[in-house]
């Protein structure tokens, strides 16, 4: 009998666990795609490129990759693998992004276009950081693939942003530190908060982080009663930074105790707090994708006005919202 509702009771898990499952996938939104439909490969791209123009960043992807699916050794291939690249991006399709950016420097390591496909990788997995709280994978890909950038190609405006945005991922790593550092302070456990400290102080030393750091390692060193350690980080903490109000802090809490730092406070400078970094997607300050060379024949310039029927059905007030945020974005980046 026991048996008999066993196997009862696993049949009917087993369903209930077959019907949730096929109910996330119809819940799950497909992306549209083109039927596939021969056409010549200028139509296509052309297509593609004004679906870019317009902002319509999935349908440009998709006549993006179909130039490549039916053109796979024209030049126009080359070019579409790229602007697929930014259509995905411009969606937050991140994934689809770095992995048409990582197939463009795997096929064309030498081209003049594949310092951008560096850099597009690194800005998308820039924009995926997350706060301090939350797991700082991205951060850490981020920081690498910039670092990549700045290296590989320094003289180039990639590099530039780049730069900027490498030290931003480097003061987001320090904050991660400090936030477990104090959660261990907090919570009473001084010895694993010294350790995060630590790691401010010797892998992020140049970080908006860094005077916080020194101060919090004088606390624990008084809690556990090594007041020679507090005294000598404290000492460091008023050299670098004898106007910070953090070692005011730390030079108000040591002489309370009667030990006394190398120097006094000098002028109050600023606040000594973390700078608010600006996460998130703003997408107004990526580098756009770098203009093309490619003789255009008589025939391409004729299928340059040829417009498909699903272009057709855009509306004038969709075209001229495109054109009012980014004129000319098209003819001056790619060349058409």
């Amino acid at each position: 009998m026991r048996a008999d509702y066993r196997g009862r009771a696993a049949i009917v898990l087993a369903l209930t666990a077959a019907i949730a499952v096929s109910g996330c996938s119809l819940l799950q939104k497909k992306k549209p795609t083109l039927a596939y439909k021969e056409l010549p490969v200028e139509v296509l791209y052309n297509a593609g490129a004004g679906h870019l123009d317009r902002h319509e960043w999935n349908d440009a992807a998709n006549y993006f990759k179909e130039v490549e699916r039916q053109h796979p050794y024209s030049e126009w291939s080359r070019r579409s693998i790229l602007m697929g690249a930014y259509a995905h991006y411009e969606s937050n399709d991140y994934a689809d992004a770095i992995a048409d950016s990582e197939r463009f420097i795997a096929l064309y390591p030498g081209n003049a276009a594949t310092p951008y496909a560096y850099y597009l990788k690194a800005i998308c997995y820039f924009e995926q950081i997350v706060d301090v709280g939350r797991d700082q994978a991205a951060t850490e890909q981020a920081r690498n693939a910039l670092n990549e950038v700045i290296k590989r190609y320094p003289t180039t405006e990639y590099a530039q942003d780049a730069k900027f945005k490498y030290d931003m991922t480097v003061d987001q790593l320090a904050g991660k530190e400090m936030a477990v550092g104090r959660f261990y302070e907090h919570q009473g456990d001084p010895i694993a908060a010294i350790g995060r400290f630590k790691a401010v102080v010797d892998n992020y030393q140049t970080t908006t982080h860094a005077p916080e750091a020194l101060f919090r390692l004088v606390e624990c060193y008084l809690t556990l009663g090594l007041n020679g350690e507090a005294v000598r980080d404290g000492a460091v903490l008023g050299y670098n930074y004898p106007g910070d109000i953090w070692y005011q802090d730390a030079y108000k809490l040591l002489t309370s105790r009667g030990l006394r730092p190398a120097q006094p406070p000098a002028d109050y400078r600023g606040p000594g707090l973390p700078r608010l970094l600006p996460w998130g997607r703003h997408k107004d300050t990526t580098v756009a994708p770098p203009a093309v060379e490619i003789a255009a024949t008589e025939d391409q310039t004729h299928a340059a006005a040829v417009v498909l029927p699903q272009d057709q059905k855009a509306t004038a007030k969709a075209e001229a919202k495109a054109r009012k945020k980014k004129e000319g974005f098209l003819q001056g980046v790619l060349g058409l």
